[in-house]
């Protein structure tokens, strides 16, 4: 039944829409939430926060949004029932569909939108800036700051926002006026988007990941009840609308298939990149070169260089790709040949991605806790020939069979931890069953010192010892950062009593 409370304006409503009307929920007090909460009380809106943690965080935030006449509930419940008479539910994208307060709102025709939905919205009409965004099973911050220095390079005012960095709606009402701004997208985010028609967007690749979450689906309109099957079409909801160029991975055929069926705007073109010799309307690799053979003239017959392949660091071959992809997209909005490879130069990556933390007695130990599910691990090792692999967390409901079987000629040994270490070395049993492979029981602090201990002395000169732990971090750690500063920290150690 729909709730008689719902505004018929919230269709098409953007920043000037009557917002001292409505009464909107935000759900969850994170980052997102906050931003999303601010900026609808800067429109008018009456605005009510629900969070179950009641944090010295959440509390300090509530206190702020207080003293803008928001209401803020906080701690075990606040979340069990949706208000009586709402116009709007803004979720944190985390959230999942079958949470008591979006049933709810589903059951009572309440429309819920993500904070990415709600700063489109607050962009139109009279703030617009073109948005070039980003998706994927992996790479997708990499890809995001590789775009913002190359826009930054041409001497564009942008930022890197969403899934990365600031909320977006931040950046939407904030008082730069920005040329374009450089956006990642999750599929949490995307699940929650209706109108988004962005520049240009770019699918870096799709793997298994976040099945659990996308699992959550089964049994809601639509029919979906095959957790990738949803997931892949959350990924492709960023091509729909899509105003000139839909980016996509001439290796990976779901990614085109996304572009095939997608509802763009007409004259939008679909855009290959490779590592290979690009065809016509793609980008790729040559004699040691990243070239466009999409944004020129002569594109049938001819390229232009964008880059030395040596510009990118590191160039393992999935960063490279990630680099095509980027200088995509900053083409498809005018960007010039010579900001490509320069942005690239100037770019530093943060931790945790393929980030060498020492090199003792010739075993080099090489940090990816970036690498949180099975697709990034395999990008991981294949960028190196001997490996002793560390491994394990949270494989929220992703199998390593695949993984095994490709890279188990490279594994020397294998050490796990985490929550779903036993997912690993099951996949190890079955399909490498010679890898030596140690699996700690240790679920505190020293689990990490254990690994890498017995990883490390397994290890002889020319190997790598390679967190790339296939898994999500929360079992254990507050995120994948900080799961890499144990991994560093513990070589460190290790270093000492060698």
């Amino acid at each position: 039944m729909g709730d008689r409370f719902v505004k018929p304006w919230l269709a098409a409503a953007d920043r000037l829409s009557p917002w001292p009307q409505a009464q909107v929920v935000v759900a969850g007090l994170g980052s997102s939430g906050f931003a999303a909460a601010d900026g609808l009380l800067d429109l008018g809106a009456r605005v009510i926060v629900l969070d179950d943690a009641d944090t010295a965080g959440n509390r300090e935030k509530a206190t702020l949004l207080e003293h803008l006449d928001a209401t803020v509930r906080l701690g075990p419940g606040s979340t069990a029932s949706l208000p009586a008479e709402v116009d709007l539910v803004v979720t944190s994208p985390g959230w999942l569909p079958s949470s008591p307060l979006l049933h709810q709102a589903a059951l009572r025709g309440v429309p819920v939108w993500g904070e990415v939905e709600l700063a489109w919205r607050m962009s139109r009409p009279d703030r617009i800036v073109p948005w070039l965004a980003v998706t994927g099973t992996n790479g997708k911050t990499t890809t995001v700051g590789m775009l913002e220095s190359i826009l930054a390079a041409a001497g564009l005012t942008t930022a890197a926002v969403g899934n990365v960095g600031r909320p977006i709606v931040e950046a939407v009402l904030d008082e730069v006026s920005y040329d374009v701004l450089a956006v990642e997208l999750s599929s949490f985010q995307l699940h929650w988007t209706n109108s988004l028609s962005l520049h240009s967007a770019a699918v870096l690749n799709l793997a298994p990941d976040h099945l659990e979450w996308h699992s959550d689906r089964q049994g809601w309109p639509g029919g979906v009840t095959d957790p990738m099957t949803a997931y892949a079409a959350d990924k492709a909801l960023i091509y729909q609308r899509a105003q000139h160029a839909c980016v996509y991975n001439v290796q990976d055929p779901a990614t085109e298939q996304m572009v095939v069926e997608a509802d763009v705007v007409e004259g939008a073109r679909a855009i290959g990149f490779t590592l290979g010799i690009p065809a016509p309307s793609m980008v790729g690799v040559v004699d040691e070169l990243l070239v466009d053979r999409a944004f020129i003239p002569q594109r049938r017959d001819s390229a232009v260089e964008l880059a030395k392949v040596a510009d990118v660091v590191p160039n393992a071959p999935h960063n490279i790709a990630n680099a095509l992809a980027a200088a995509a997209l900053a083409r498809s909005f005018g960007v010039p040949p010579q900001a490509v490879s320069q942005g690239l130069r100037n770019l530093t990556l943060g931790g945790h991605r393929i980030q060498q933390v020492a090199e003792i007695g010739g075993v080099r130990f090489i940090d990816d806790s970036k690498a949180t599910n099975p697709h990034a691990a395999a990008a991981s090792l294949a960028a190196f020939d001997s490996v002793v692999w560390v491994a394990g967390g949270q494989a929220k409901g992703t199998s390593f069979d695949d993984l095994v079987l490709r890279f188990r000629d490279r594994l020397q040994a294998v050490a796990l931890l985490g929550v779903d270490r036993q997912v690993i070395a099951d996949a190890l049993a079955r399909h490498a069953p010679e890898i030596p492979v140690f699996v700690t029981d240790c679920t505190d602090d020293g689990a990490m010192q254990q690994v890498v201990d017995w990883a490390a002395s397994r290890a002889v000169p020319g190997d790598v010892v390679l967190l790339a732990p296939g898994c999500a971090s929360r079992d254990m750690y507050l995120d994948y950062a900080a799961r890499g500063d144990a991994f560093a920290a513990a070589v460190t150690a290790w270093g000492r009593s060698a």
